[in-house]
């Protein structure tokens, strides 16, 4: 029997605000357990949240991007339930009045797992959102042998809800809808989102049920993925688990469920609370939030996106849609592109150092782009020294391997290691006449009909000009002298 899969998405964010969302203690990673901590966010008596207004416009912004509406009122509510992890035992947090809703999330080819970017069941699809909501992280729970830590550093921190509409089919899609979506919120400068960091999560609600089925299977919500790959995975295991218990017969139930990376399984933690055993209601220490005060500062911080940006690399760069793809899926190398093809006539052969050449040095070297030794405008320098034929492209591997390792300019490393081009005919003929005359047999050959042998030749004539020859002068010149 063939099985339907459908999956949503619940994205938590953590916004990139100097302080939390309800108080003052500062947003920092790394900092030693319970050290930005105050009476607000520890949930202490008589202490009063003050709304992060950078936070609120954060979200708006994030909307924005994503094409939602954006509500005219929004209020905060508080979700009451017993979790170590809360100080309060209720979280502040949106219900009915969320500042965004509807709005959709693009997928593109580079977005999806190198081995499913040749076999997209739907291009250009666009997954649908819910709502964006905004609310408070909570404290972050350490494991040992026989007790739990809590760190309150975290809790309070300001975090955004995204929510899809359960339409996406497959792992691969779900992992292409993580990728694209963490890409707009860097682009944005919402949030640095990275996972390692906790600063991006995913839960994901997923069911199987036949292809005869109209209605949905049973929602099982795999908590708390913290990695892009992990989530493709979950969901991989998930899917065949869920399968394999309808075709035994085994009716499923809604649950909540973890993912044990070492194992490469889910298991189960507990079953799925629904909205009404959270018993929200609106917090009573907060105004609702008018958005109109929010919307020109947001409109006026909107980023050239992603999908713009490629489209504008391809018109203006001349560069192919899978090039402009790779520039611009990380920000910080389309920047670094965009600032050495400024104003450069070659553009297309600086992608191409940058897309091969850099790209790989960086990798060797455990670097990232923006440690990169060479400046972006020496790329023009290098490009226009092979262009103009004073030096060979052989040449000028050799030159940006220097570049590299010493960050000097391609033009400095010809003149101190002494390798231009060698382009005067003269001094070329003069070594074609000492290999023709040192070499019978393969000038006897190439008159023969041999044209093989004229590398040998050509490669003579490169050793005693220890490899500054224009070759390809070389070779019309040897094969002028031997007609």
């Amino acid at each position: 029997m063939r099985y339907i899969t459908t999956i949503g998405l619940e994205v938590h964010v953590q916004l990139k605000t100097r302080s939390k969302m309800f108080c003052a203690c500062p947003v920092e990673f790394g900092a030693a357990p319970n050290t930005y901590t105050c009476p607000t966010c520890l949930g202490l008596p008589g202490a009063l949240p003050v709304m992060n207004h950078e936070a609120l416009r954060m979200t708006v912004l994030t909307g924005l991007m994503l094409d939602c509406d954006i509500a005219e009122i929004c209020k905060f509510d508080r979700k009451n339930y017993f979790y170590p992890d809360m100080p309060k035992n209720y979280q502040i947090s949106q219900y009915d009045l969320p500042l965004c809703t509807n709005g959709r999330v693009p997928l593109h080819d580079l977005a999806y797992p190198k081995d499913a970017q040749k076999s997209i069941a739907t291009p250009d699809k666009e997954v649908r959102l819910v709502r964006i909501h905004l609310e408070e992280d909570v404290a972050k729970s350490f494991h040992f042998e026989t007790s739990t830590g809590i760190d309150f550093n975290r809790a309070g921190t300001p975090l955004m809800e995204i929510v899809t509409q359960p339409e996406i089919a497959s792992p691969e899609e779900a992992f292409a809808f993580v990728t694209s979506l963490k890409q707009i919120l860097i682009y944005g400068g919402v949030s640095d989102a990275d996972m390692e960091k906790g600063q991006l999560r995913c839960d994901c609600n997923v069911s199987v049920r036949p292809e005869t089925q109209a209605e949905l299977g049973a929602k099982i919500e795999i908590k708390n993925m913290n990695s892009i790959s992990g989530v493709r995975r979950a969901l991989a295991f998930e899917i065949q688990r869920q399968i394999a218990a309808l075709e035994r017969g085994q009716k499923l139930e809604q649950e909540t469920r973890g993912w044990d990376d070492g194992a490469s399984a889910t298991f189960l933690m507990r079953t799925k609370e629904s909205a009404h055993d959270y018993r929200y209601f609106p917090d009573p220490d907060l105004v609702p939030v008018k958005s109109d005060v929010l919307l020109p500062d947001a409109r006026a911080r909107l980023p050239e996106l992603p999908k713009q940006k490629r489209a504008r690399f391809i018109r203006d760069y001349e560069v192919t849609p899978y090039d402009a793809g790779v520039l611009a899926d990380d920000l910080d190398l389309a920047k670094y592109f965009e600032t050495a093809a400024h104003g450069s006539k070659k553009l297309k052969a600086i992608a191409n150092w940058i897309l091969n050449d850099l790209q790989s040095a960086l990798t060797t070297a455990g670097k990232t782009i923006t440690d990169c030794p060479i400046p972006p405008a020496a790329f023009d320098e290098l490009v226009r020294l092979i262009d103009s034929g004073k030096i060979s492209g052989k040449q000028g591997k050799e030159v940006f391997a220097a570049m590299f390792a010493s960050g000097k300019g391609a033009g400095t490393i010809v003149k101190e290691k002494g390798i231009e081009q060698l382009n005067d005919s003269g001094a070329i003929e003069a070594l074609a006449d000492q290999v023709i005359a040192a070499n019978p047999k393969p000038v006897a050959d190439f008159k023969a009909g041999n044209a093989a042998s004229l590398n040998f030749l050509k490669g003579q004539v490169m050793k005693l000009s220890k490899g500054k020859a224009n070759p390809q002068l070389a070779g019309e010149i040897l094969e002028r002298k031997l007609k």
